[in-house]
């Protein structure tokens, strides 16, 4: 997220670019409305702050051709001390906010960080809109915006395409099988047959069967590991044979199983030429707030209950816990907020684990710190005697806000 800050007054300009700096916010300056304006579109990732006098095009007209290109996209104006007049118009012409000159710091960052939140909230829904219309299976139906979760759709496209057999590996509760289904329906095979099966309850007899069902189609094997020595070398020569595509599903190792003589060699290094591994929550905790959001609808419609308010707070401590049951863990968290039954299933501190009650610890410090600095990040970091990159990481990851910690003026 950035400012697209535009005042033709340099002095004005360069110290209101400094106070935005100094908050850590990435600020664009232009003199005018003519140098804006190549900035300003519906792909913009910020907001814009403007003087509302400005010779030639004024803020006024910055304001209407902003909400041209993309209503959504926040304005807030500048106005003179006690141009009331002006305020009420800005207003109604769609403002974000407006603020008097001279301005505080404290007053700036606060409105430039609200709208910078709900621009963000924007952003993230027209992109999670834009993955459920497209036809792109893995766009639909694999949810994030972490680098993480973009490998998996890019890697489950590749499998997709290559129409070869696949390994799915992952900790339990990421969700093989769905990955295993996206998989299916990315593929050439896609109108064909796809039939899930438990691997340890698997004889010949039953493989045999279900192998000729969906000979057109995709069989997903669930804890492939499991499967009776006697039905993998039928398996064998299933495959052997061809027809349908094998995707096998794991929370093991089983190069270990191979070692241990549990396992098929011949099978495993005929799976693992195409493997995916589904990374687990605690690996991209920015995906949380994503999925949650969307577990949260998909519920509500399920128990045909309004959506519910997700407070900030709670967002936040979610991002802090380690998720050992991931997404089928976090769609129950989902599921209970819906049903009202959040705070009688909070965890109590005495059941959390070593590393949750390191996570509130941590987190309690750079909130303490950060009121101790009055909300100046910076200092917060020195305090805490962390670089100041470290310190934003951890910000974002426990979902502190700065301007929640600073004292008004």
């Amino acid at each position: 997220m950035k400012v697209l800050l535009v005042d033709d007054d340099p002095e004005v300009r360069e110290a209101l670019v400094q106070t935005l700096e100094l908050a850590e916010i990435e600020t664009l300056s232009a003199g005018s409305f003519l140098e804006a304006k190549d900035y300003i579109n519906a792909k913009f990732d910020g907001v814009i702050v403007s003087d509302i006098r400005m010779p030639g095009r004024d803020g006024f007209h910055l304001l209407d051709f902003t909400r041209g290109q993309d209503i959504d996209l926040p304005v807030v104006l500048l106005t003179g001390e006690g141009d009331i007049p002006m305020a009420v118009k800005a207003m109604s012409m769609g403002a974000f906010s407006f603020l008097e000159k001279p301005c505080g710091a404290s007053e700036l960052i606060s409105v430039v960080k609200r709208a910078m939140h709900t621009r963000s909230l924007v952003l993230e829904n027209r992109l999670l809109k834009a993955q459920l219309e497209t036809g792109d299976p893995a766009a639909r139906l694999i949810f994030g915006i972490s680098a993480k979760a973009e490998t998996l759709r890019t890697r489950v496209r590749a499998a997709a395409q290559a129409g070869t057999d696949v390994l799915l590996s992952g900790a339990p509760g990421t969700g093989i099988s769905k990955v295993a289904e996206v998989v299916h329906l990315g593929a050439v095979r896609a109108k064909g047959p796809f039939e899930k099966r438990a691997a340890a309850a698997m004889d010949r007899s039953d493989l045999e069967t279900v192998w000729a069902s969906c000979v057109t189609g995709t069989l997903f094997l669930d804890e492939i590991g499991a499967l009776p020595m006697d039905t993998q070398v039928a398996l064998m020569d299933l495959l052997e044979r061809g027809g349908a595509i094998l995707i096998g599903g794991t929370t093991q190792d089983l190069s270990e199983l191979v070692a241990q003589g549990k396992f098929s060699a011949e099978l495993y290094y005929r799976l693992e030429v195409m493997q995916l591994r589904i990374p687990a929550l605690a690996e991209r905790p920015e995906d949380i707030p994503v999925l949650f959001r969307h577990y949260v609808a998909q519920a509500a419609e399920q128990a045909g209950l309004s959506v519910p308010e997700i407070p900030d707070d709670l967002l936040a401590s979610l991002v802090a816990r380690d998720w050992p049951g991931n997404a089928r863990a976090l769609m129950s968290e989902a599921m209970r907020l819906v049903l009202g039954l959040a705070e009688e299933n909070a965890v109590p501190v005495d059941d959390l684990g070593l590393s949750e009650r390191m996570a509130q610890v941590e987190r309690s410090l750079l909130a303490e710190a950060l009121g101790q600095a009055g909300g100046q990040a910076r200092l917060a970091a020195e305090l805490l005697k962390l670089p100041r990159k470290t310190f934003y990481d951890k910000m974002a990851k426990y979902g502190l806000r700065p301007d929640d910690f600073r004292k008004t003026e």
